[in-house]
């Protein structure tokens, strides 16, 4: 049955609605119609391949004022929301094309996403990554079932050299980009979050260069109910959506400090058609610090028990950091969306997010060199349910008087209250406590 309704007709101006500078714009991507009816049978094509995950009430929520509802996409078998736009690019290519197999480059969720899907349709499948990919991702890659090849020391060497071989053997060379089909799969979140959430006020979905599952999302969102707020979030330290919408125009490369901690966040807005679709039927784009980030991490970790990476937490970053006040009351989804993190980025992220809630300190003094002083200092911690992570001593180097020794020691508290009486607790005892500033 053909669906008709006016939401359709915003769907076919967001595609005029912003100038688009030919030299950005191929003609093959031009006018191209995401509809409602794209979206549907994206869901029904892709429902056999792809979780239906999970869209569960926080235990955030009294703690925030508002009821909120995790879309958990990172339970995706790749741990990313983008098999699902992947999977229905995949089924739609000629059969010819199929047989003859795909090849990707770079060690992105994208390109994971492609190995699993495309080895689970029989696809053949060739992935190009730099010589310093993790070893982690690559084998992750190869386990999926892709045949890697390691060229380049950079992901745009990796890039040419997979352009290359497809030329050269006939695979298509596929990379994130916003085709039709591409955002059909992704708008297939929206869809299920509007049937498991009923009368939602809000969704809120990371943003950031790679747009797609905002647009496709707020497509199949604004379909069904126009008065839902779809709302994006992106990071203070790279607001390349924020940009490209003022400017009208997909800005160009800017350089992340912090790629391997943003991961497919940092890349630039990578076509005019998720662009235009956000800047007609998205409400609302918000930016985050990094510091937020880290503690909507934390938070996911403790209270939901979700490991994800910043491109999963970040839009539950604006809710936690308090830019969404609106929002007070309402009922919001959110899209933890990735939860692919190397292990040692992981417990860096975690250790720096309990420094910043206020849970992990460090702090020095100096004491007598006297036996019976340490177990004294030892004995306020104690009383105070400090836990001890590490304490030094230095004696050769310290500046004030003779015969006394200087302690540097790491403790871990409850929360900033607990912090707060620990440090009273302390100067009472010792006024030239010294604390480290985070």
């Amino acid at each position: 049955m053909k669906i008709v309704s006016r939401n359709e007709e915003l769907l076919r101006d967001a595609l005029s609605c912003i100038p688009q500078p030919s030299s950005r714009t191929s003609l093959a991507s031009c006018n191209k119609l995401i509809r409602f009816e794209d979206i549907r049978a994206a869901a029904f094509k892709i429902q056999s391949g792809v979780q239906k995950t999970p869209c569960m009430y926080s235990r955030l929520s009294k703690q925030y004022g508002m009821d909120i509802y995790l879309k958990k996409e990172f339970l995706q078998y790749t741990g990313s929301v983008k098999e699902r736009g992947v999977l229905y690019l995949l089924m739609s290519l000629p059969q010819e094309q199929q047989r003859k197999g795909v090849i990707v480059a770079a060690d992105s969720s994208f390109s994971l996403a492609v190995a699993h899907q495309a080895s689970a349709l029989r696809v053949p499948v060739l992935a190009v990554v730099p010589t310093g990919t993790a070893a982690g991702r690559a084998r992750l890659c190869r386990d999926y079932g892709a045949v890697l090849i390691s060229h380049g020391a950079t992901a745009k060497d990796a890039q040419l050299h997979a352009r290359r071989l497809a030329q050269e053997s006939g695979y298509l060379y596929l990379e994130e980009e916003d085709s039709a089909v591409y955002l059909s799969g992704l708008g297939t979140v929206g869809l299920e979050m509007y049937e498991q959430v009923p009368k939602l006020d809000a969704v809120v979905f990371p943003a950031g260069g790679h747009c797609g599952l905002l647009a496709g999302s707020a497509a199949a969102l604004k379909h069904l109910n126009p008065h839902i707020s779809v709302i994006g979030v992106e990071s203070e330290s790279f607001p390349v959506l924020q940009q490209s919408l003022k400017a009208g125009h997909p800005t160009e490369d800017q350089a992340c400090n912090n790629h391997h901690f943003y991961g497919d966040v940092s890349g630039v807005c990578f076509g005019s058609n998720s662009l235009q679709l956000t800047g007609k039927l998205v409400d609302k784009v918000v930016a985050v610090r990094e510091e937020d980030i880290l503690i909507s991490m934390l938070r996911l970790l403790e209270y939901e028990r979700a490991t994800v990476d910043a491109e999963g937490a970040i839009a539950l970053a604006a809710l936690l950091a308090g830019k969404l006040p609106e929002l007070k009351g309402k009922r919001v989804a959110v899209v933890l969306c990735s939860g692919n993190l190397e292990l040692h980025l992981l417990q860096q992220c975690i250790a720096r997010a309990l420094t910043l809630d206020n849970r992990v300190c460090r702090f020095s003094l100096v004491i007598s060199d006297c036996p019976g002083d340490m177990s004294k200092l030892l004995e306020i911690l104690a009383r105070e349910e400090a836990r001890v992570l590490d304490i030094k001593q230095e004696r050769t180097f310290v500046t004030s008087e003779l015969f006394t020794v200087e302690v540097i020691c790491t403790v871990e508290t409850r929360d900033k209250m607990h912090t707060a009486q620990l440090r009273n607790a302390l100067l009472e005892r010792y006024p030239t406590t010294a604390w480290t500033e985070r």
